[in-house]
């Protein structure tokens, strides 16, 4: 313990204020800040966030090698950290060329000024949207047409639009519904809902690896859970065969929900974050599994 706290003492002492600062210095901070900014904002909206608390553990892992010196540690780490580099830009490179590709489309002056766009219209979802999307998804579920709805949350789905066509389209039970028509190029994968608006369609969506998920569902409600398991989105999914309406938000699925159930839920939820329900949380009904079993 004295040697470590011997080291560490040694470390602030060597750790030296400039006494003046010149201009270029305050430059340098602010570039530097609006680098890490933007890295972090990029991290945060892809899975790569994920990988950061893995290398976040490695990192402890190698300073406490270096604070108790672990010669052998300290060996491996040396010799694999350059195969290390290039492991991970390989991994990341989708996320990367992205990462390229929205800098390069981006204008300099709006990207200082406008720091966040995760809410193109600036709003949560109005009254008016969730009674659209609920009139929908009954008049679909009538015409067992198959839909996959998925509503963002505080966090940002560009991830899941970028798989999709963009659209950029008010909500309308209309709109929704001529989607989601049999035989029409947009009715194949889920739309994303932002806001008041309907931003892509035909969007990819990762499936749910739940075994505890009953074997009758098909790809629609796994890829529904399944995004609902790596972001805070709530999906609504259509049956195609059977015309039942489900909910899925934070890995649960909740089936058969009629148009008063629905709409309950989409107020929850869309208005989670306002002043009045600001500290009111999500709460699934309560009902045993035997019972949800008994839905299907």
């Amino acid at each position: 313990m004295e040697q470590l706290a011997g080291q560490v003492t040694e470390f602030i002492g060597s750790i030296r204020l400039p006494l003046s600062f010149e201009i270029t210095d305050i430059v340098e901070i602010l570039i530097i800040s609006y680098l890490v900014y933007h890295i972090m904002i990029w991290i945060k909206n892809t899975r790569a966030w994920i990988l950061m608390k893995g290398l976040a553990v490695i990192l402890a892992f190698m300073l406490l090698a270096v604070v108790f010196n672990m010669q052998t540690i300290l060996w491996i780490v040396s010799n694999v950290l350059g195969f290390a580099i290039t492991a991970l830009i390989v991994v990341l490179q989708p996320e990367l060329r992205k990462a390229l590709e929205e800098l390069g489309r981006k204008s300099l002056l709006s990207s200082v000024f406008l720091f966040d766009s995760v809410r193109r219209d600036g709003g949560i979802t109005s009254d008016k949207t969730i009674t659209e999307i609920v009139k929908a998804c009954m008049e679909m579920a009538r015409a067992k047409t198959g839909a996959l709805i998925v509503i963002e949350g505080e966090q940002n789905l560009s991830e899941f639009e970028s798989t999709g066509i963009d659209l950029d389209a008010v909500v309308s039970s209309q709109l929704l519904i001529n989607i989601f028509e049999h035989n029409t190029p947009l009715h194949d994968g889920a739309v994303v809902v932002s806001g008041n608006r309907v931003t892509s369609a035909t969007c990819y969506l990762p499936l749910s690896d739940n075994k505890e998920l009953s074997k009758d569902l098909g790809t629609r409600h796994r890829a529904g859970v399944g995004v609902s398991e790596v972001t805070d989105s709530f999906t609504i999914i259509v049956s195609e065969e059977t015309g039942k309406v489900s909910v899925a938000l934070e890995g649960n699925l909740e089936r058969s929900l009629n148009a008063e159930t629905l709409t309950d839920r989409l107020r929850t939820f869309c208005h989670k974050n306002t002043e009045d329900t600001e500290k009111k949380r999500f709460v699934w009904p309560g009902r045993s599994r035997r019972e949800k079993e008994a839905d299907k």
